[in-house]
């Protein structure tokens, strides 16, 4: 398995040193840098998993990177370094984007605990990012969100009736595959029904004014014939 990367940022050679033995020994992958210039250009490789960053630096100081590298999107989780120990100075330290702020002098123990409960919660939150994104479904323009039931195009909202979001939802979950009448039928709550009901192609064609720039030539819910309907999230082809 990869090992996590950590570039350490310090224009103290001995705190480098330390901080590098310290993590290679606990596992991880460690660069370091004496200021901005040498970290951008460890930067223009690659990006770390976590950035360790003393604020006082000559040129550039540790703020100024912090808030830098913060405005680029997904940039990695960032611990602040300093010997100015003030509340302030960790406020300002936070406000800028540090995830974390650890005064001078320090514990490398104290600092591995920080690193991993950033990451830790880098990992909830990439998690919990993942999760919401698999309840929203995205078909041409239009959006799908299963946890609020509700349908938009374009960031507006569309009304469905409970019957219309039902299949619509049965739709978007079971994409790319044929599915026969009598099974929507199964699926659908409290659908009463004989063998030769049709009614759910009624619900069909409510759906399709819906979501269909032309629903007499359907692109997103097509009739398979002798099969049902096919649900198509890229919409043409």
């Amino acid at each position: 398995m990869e090992k996590d990367t950590i570039y350490v940022t310090d224009d103290d050679p001995g705190i480098r040193e330390l901080v590098a033995e310290y993590l290679t020994g606990q596992g991880y992958a460690v660069e370091t840098a004496d200021d901005a210039v040498s970290l951008d250009r460890l930067l223009a490789v690659r990006k770390p998993d976590l950035l360790v960053l003393d604020w006082m630096m000559p040129g550039e100081d540790g703020l100024s990177v912090a808030r830098r590298l913060r405005a680029q999107p997904g940039f990695p989780p960032i611990i602040m370094l300093s010997a100015r120990g003030e509340d302030i100075d960790r406020i300002i330290g936070l406000e800028v984007g540090a995830d974390d702020y650890l005064p001078k002098p320090f514990n490398p123990r104290e600092l591995l605990a920080r690193i991993r409960a950033v990451m830790r919660r880098q990992t909830s939150d990439a998690n919990a990012a993942a999760a919401d994104t698999a309840k929203r479904f995205q078909f041409g323009p239009f959006s799908v969100n299963l946890d609020a039931r509700t349908l938009s195009r374009d960031g507006m909202e569309i009304t469905l009736t409970t019957g219309e979001y039902e299949l619509l939802e049965i739709f978007v979950t079971h994409a790319n595959r044929a599915l026969s009448r009598d099974w929507l039928m199964d699926q659908l709550r409290g659908f009463e029904r004989d063998p030769f009901d049709r009614s759910i192609d009624v619900r069909v064609n409510r759906l399709r004014k819906k979501i269909e720039s032309d629903p007499a030539h359907p692109a997103y819910i097509r009739t398979q014939r002798g099969q049902g309907y096919l649900f198509v999230p890229q919409g043409k082809g």
